[in-house]
């Protein structure tokens, strides 16, 4: 499969340092002196129902008291993936605990109307020649994701074991056991042997911090937390009827605003888009699997195409190599590659680097462009230009979103210049000295992805050896050994993207992470041992490492918008998703192979 280049603007025409200097004035104007704390987390008064489970009820069941080899808190992909390298390595009595009341992580709990993946789904979705199952199309709906990653739990015969609708609320490291004390909102008393933190990057709502939250008299759910029984419609069929006499505000234009604002404006009487920062939304062609395609495919081809994925949107194609994806993540590096082929590869990394800049300035402008031919008010397209850098915020696709602002009845409601809505009032919300009364208020307003561990991961304690709190370890950033284990946690490790390689696909990133993991972990009981932790000089020499290959991008944030990529606008976030090992994924990956395959757990003290 091939794909053409976009037209794209010349790179004469770009202005290069003239937008630099807008991308840098978009994004002063939006920070916030608080940065993450301009957010809160649904737990109590009255955004209690926030953290409820609207799709399944709660069974009731016994407590659970028993000594078990392993936990993985998380029953997403992160969960399911460790589960299944698990299996895999010959490790079977464990267990996934999670809040949700099944398989699917993010895929479970958000079920907004018109929910897909937004980037290529023959990537996303892991296990798909293990499994023989193969996406209906490009981007697959919710539905088909969470229901593959339900398949994969029964097909591997970890589904029955699960403990759902269960919060840990505590975890600690019993030195007498040589085990982890695991407490939970069920009364269950788990002590486990290893304990896999797959607690994922999407897995906790939050909510901007406005003032007279408390006040607002009508309706209001997260995104996450979507009320059919309000809105109208099912899941499978999202006919939102319910709103037709009603006036409706969604607060966030991201991933999940882009593909639910469509639907509510369809049915909606009134709907105020409430926007601090625009979204890149380039179209999007979603076919159905070819048949001829499918049939041509050959053993090992979704690794190549996971390979040809993360070298398109992170990294860079090899000479010769062509775009498999053909979207938006890759026109950059698709582009880059025809360019180069003609006129000559640049032969060192800066050169590179330098193009790939240019580049990106054309291809923003393209897509601004884009906005203006699609919406037909003027000052309502020019609210809705990105202007910052590619991959500052997450690049999505829609057909449907911008010819939305079309119809009489949306509104978009720009707040970059007040950093945010001012506050609620009873009948609604008040935005640039103005009141929009409203019925529904719908908070897309994403997740706890960058913020600090307490925030993401809604554990109240976890104490390791000595009674040392992980969130005080790692109080000023990760310290790891391989990004995955780290010191005066025995018997404890890792998933997400922490101080290790980083991949574009973020099942493919979890799912070598889960790897990883399981050989330790099966190697641990192989021998005969009880404990396995990282020594405090093989991890430190790691993090020294890591540092000392990492890429500096304060450059590149400081022309990036505040959002959870960078933490709300840290030059440097010790949390950021891209911080990875600076010789690429490739080599990432190679020096894990070469590790596990030394079989001496370098850097690891055992105690038998």
């Amino acid at each position: 499969m091939t794909c053409a280049t976009t037209a794209i603007p010349p790179a004469d025409s770009v202005d290069i340092e003239a937008l630099r200097g807008k991308y840098r004035h978009e994004r002063n104007k939006r920070l916030r002196a608080e940065g993450q704390a301009q957010y809160v987390r649904p737990t109590g008064g009255v955004v209690e129902n926030f953290t409820a489970d609207p799709h399944l009820p709660i069974a009731p069941r016994d407590l659970v008291n028993e000594d078990i080899d392993v936990i993985v808190l998380g029953a997403g992909w992160g969960g399911i993936m460790a589960s299944y390298y698990l299996t895999q390595a010959g490790v079977s009595n464990f267990r996934n605990v999670d809040t949700a009341g099944d398989f699917g992580g993010v895929w479970y709990w958000n079920r907004y109307p018109g929910i897909q993946c937004d980037n290529d789904a023959y990537c996303y979705l892991p296990l798909l020649e293990e499994t023989g199952f193969m996406p209906s199309k490009k981007f697959s709906d919710g539905r088909e994701i969470q229901g593959h990653a339900r398949a994969i739990a029964e097909k591997y015969g970890f589904a029955d074991r699960a403990l759902f609708h269960t919060h840990i609320n505590a975890l600690a490291w019993d030195e007498g056991l040589k085990r982890w004390r695991v407490g939970t909102n069920r009364g269950d008393d788990i002590r486990a042997r290893f304990v896999v933190m797959a607690c994922g990057v999407l897995n906790m709502p939050k909510l901007p911090g406005i003032p007279g939250i408390d006040c607002f008299k009508g309706k209001m759910f997260h995104s996450a937390r979507w009320d059919y029984g309000y809105t109208g419609g099912s899941y499978a069929a999202p006919v939102l009827d319910k709103l037709a006499d009603k006036s409706v505000a969604i607060i966030g234009t991201g991933a999940t605003a882009i593909q639910a604002v469509p639907h509510l404006a369809k049915y909606a009487k009134q709907l105020y888009v409430v926007q601090r920062t625009p979204s890149s939304v380039d179209e999007r062609p979603n076919p159905p699997t070819d048949a001829a395609w499918l049939a041509g495919l050959e053993p090992g081809w979704q690794a190549e195409r996971r390979g040809n994925f993360q070298r398109a949107a992170m990294e860079f194609f090899k000479p010769g190599e062509l775009d498999q994806i053909c979207d938006i993540w890759t026109e950059i590096t698709r582009n880059l590659s025809v360019e180069f082929a003609e006129h000559g590869w640049p032969e060192d990394t800066a050169a590179f680097m330098a193009r790939r800049e240019v580049m990106d300035y054309q291809v923003m402008e393209r897509l601004r462009t884009r906005v203006a031919a699609l919406v037909k008010d003027g000052d309502t397209a020019e609210a809705l230009k990105p202007y910052y850098r590619h991959l500052c915020k997450r690049p999505l696709s829609s057909d449907d979103y911008y010819p939305a602002f079309n119809r009489p009845n949306v509104t978009l409601v720009d707040v970059s210049e007040t950093k945010g809505v001012s506050e609620l009032t009873p009948d609604g919300f008040m935005a640039n000295g103005r009141e929009y009364k409203v019925d529904c208020l719908i908070f897309a307003s994403g997740f706890e992805v960058t913020s600090e561990l307490e925030r993401r991961w809604g554990i109240d304690t976890i104490v390791g050896r000595g009674g040392v709190s992980i969130y005080d370890h790692w109080r000023g950033g990760p310290k790891t050994l391989h990004g995955t284990m780290t010191h005066g946690f025995p018997n404890q490790f890792f998933i997400g993207y922490i101080q290790g390689g980083a991949n574009a696909s973020v099942t493919e990133q979890f799912g070598r992470q889960g790897e990883h993991i399981a050989h330790v972990i099966a190697e641990v009981l192989k021998r005969g041992a009880r404990v396995a932790e990282v020594s405090e000089a093989a991890q430190d020499e790691y993090v020294r490492r890591f540092e000392e290959l990492e890429m500096d991008m304060s450059a590149f944030q400081a022309e990036c918008p505040p959002g959870y990529f960078n933490n709300e606008g840290e030059l440097k976030p010790k949390w950021g998703l891209f911080r990875s090992w600076g010789e690429g994924w490739d080599a990432f990956m190679a020096m894990l192979e070469a590790w596990r395959d030394d079989g001496r757990l370098a850097g690891m003290s055992i105690e038998y």
